[in-house]
C-alpha cells in the first residue's frame, strides 16, 4: 500500500449519528446523506457501518444500485430529479426517487407499470434554491393526474433549503413556502416522508419540526458553518495522512518545484510528499498552505505537483518515513486546509482521490 492514505474513524461516523438523531428527536427520521462515496470517506462501500440506517440518501442511481449489490436492503432515496435514462436502474433497484417534472413522472409510470412495479416518489418543491423542484402553482395543477397514476406512489415531499448558514429571513420565506406546498397536498393524501433541513437547517432551524431530517457534512464530523461545534459535539471522520520520501539540503538561490516559483532565501532543508493534484490537493495550496510534520506546522514550498509536494522543515527534526499530516483534525483542520484553498470542507473532502487508499481504523 503507497504511503498516502485517508484515515476513517467508523466509530465517529456511528457517534455523530447518535448525537444528531439525539438532537432532532426520537419521533424524526434522521435520513443519512452517504452519495459521492460517502463525501469521500467510502464508508458507504462497507456494508456494516450503513446497514442499520432505515432510509439514506444518494444523489443518482448508480449510487444506488452499488448499495444494493453491496446488499443494502433498507430505503434508498435519489435526493435529485434524475434523467429519463435513469428510470429502467430506479425501477430494477428498488429505489424510492426524488422528482420535479411530470413528464418524468409520466415515464417512470409507464416502464413500472410495464415492469409490474410500484415506484416511491417524493415530490420536490421549489421554495428559493432554484435548482430543481415544482413551482407551488404547477404541483396544484397535476397533482390529481400524478395520484392516479398507478404505479407510483406519493410516499413523501421535500425541499432544500439554500441559505441557512446566512440568512435567516431567506430561510423563513423558504419555510413557509414549504408549508403551504406541504399543507396542499396532505389535502390530497398522507405523505410518510417530509423533509426541509439538511446540515444548516437541523442545526440553525430545528423548530421547523418536519419529520424527516437529512444530515450531510455533520455526519461526518465537520463544520457546515463556522458555530457548527458550539451547537452539536461532533468528531471528525476522517484525516489525511503521507509520509516524507525524500530529504535534500539545498544552498540559496535554488528554485522549488515547476516554473521555480518558490526561491530559497538562505540555505534550506526541503522533503518531498507523495501525495499530489491527482489524490486531490490542491494546487492552489502552493507557496500558501501547511501541513503537520512531527506536531510541527511547516510550509508548503513551490508549486503542488501531480504526484508530489514540497515542504520545508529546515526547522525541525525529521527523518525519511516520517508521517506527514496534510489535516489531523487537531492542529490543522480540514476547515484550515480548505480555506487556505479558497474553498470548502464539502469539496475537499469529496475530491480525495479513489487512488488513496482508505484506511478504516
Amino acid at each position: 500500500m503507497r504511503p498516502t492514505v485517508l484515515e476513517i474513524y467508523p466509530d465517529n461516523f456511528k457517534y455523530n449519528f447518535n448525537q444528531i438523531r439525539n438532537y432532532v428527536g426520537n419521533n424524526v427520521t434522521v435520513m443519512p446523506v452517504i452519495k459521492a462515496d460517502a463525501y469521500g470517506t467510502f464508508l458507504n462501500r462497507r456494508l456494516e457501518f450503513i446497514q442499520d440506517f432505515g432510509i439514506v440518501a444518494v444523489a443518482i442511481s448508480d449510487e444506488g444500485a452499488y448499495l444494493r449489490d453491496l446488499g443494502f436492503e433498507n430505503e434508498i432515496f435519489i435526493l435529485n430529479q434524475p434523467s429519463i435514462y435513469e428510470i429502467d436502474s430506479i425501477i430494477e433497484n428498488h429505489l424510492t426517487v426524488g422528482v420535479a417534472n411530470f413528464d418524468f413522472i409520466s415515464k417512470l409510470n409507464s416502464a413500472a407499470k410495464v415492469a409490474k412495479k410500484i415506484v416511491k416518489i417524493h415530490l420536490e418543491i421549489e421554495t428559493g434554491m432554484n435548482r430543481t423542484g415544482f413551482f407551488i402553482s404547477d404541483l396544484q395543477d397535476c397533482i390529481d393526474d400524478i395520484l392516479k397514476m398507478s404505479n407510483v406512489y406519493v410516499d413523501g415531499v421535500y425541499s432544500h433549503l439554500s441559505s441557512a448558514d446566512v440568512d435567516e429571513k431567506y430561510t423563513e420565506a423558504q419555510y413557509w413556502k414549504f408549508k403551504e406546498a406541504t399543507d396542499f397536498l396532505l389535502s390530497k393524501t398522507s405523505l410518510k416522508y417530509i423533509h426541509l433541513s439538511a446540515s444548516n437547517g437541523i442545526l440553525n432551524f430545528n423548530k421547523f419540526g418536519f419529520n424527516t431530517v437529512r444530515p450531510g457534512i455533520i455526519l461526518y464530523g465537520y463544520k457546515s458553518f463556522d458555530e457548527c461545534y458550539e451547537k452539536l459535539d461532533l468528531k471528525p471522520v476522517a484525516c489525511l495522512k503521507s509520509k516524507i520520501s525524500f530529504i535534500k539540503e539545498l544552498p540559496v538561490g535554488e528554485k522549488i518545484g515547476y516554473s521555480g516559483s518558490y526561491i530559497l532565501d538562505k540555505p534550506r532543508k526541503i522533503a518531498t510528499v507523495p501525495i499530489g493534484y491527482a489524490d486531490g490537493l490542491d494546487r492552489s495550496l502552493s507557496n500558501c498552505g501547511s501541513v503537520i510534520v512531527n506536531d510541527t506546522l511547516v510550509p508548503i514550498v513551490g508549486k503542488v505537483c501531480m504526484d508530489s509536494f514540497m515542504i520545508d522543515v529546515s526547522d525541525i527534526d525529521v527523518q525519511l518515513y516520517d508521517d506527514v499530516y496534510i489535516w489531523d483534525n487537531n492542529l490543522l483542520s480540514l476547515e484550515d486546509v480548505a480555506g487556505t484553498a479558497n474553498t470548502v470542507n464539502y469539496e475537499f473532502l469529496c475530491r480525495i482521490s479513489k487512488r488513496v487508499p482508505r484506511v478504516f481504523i
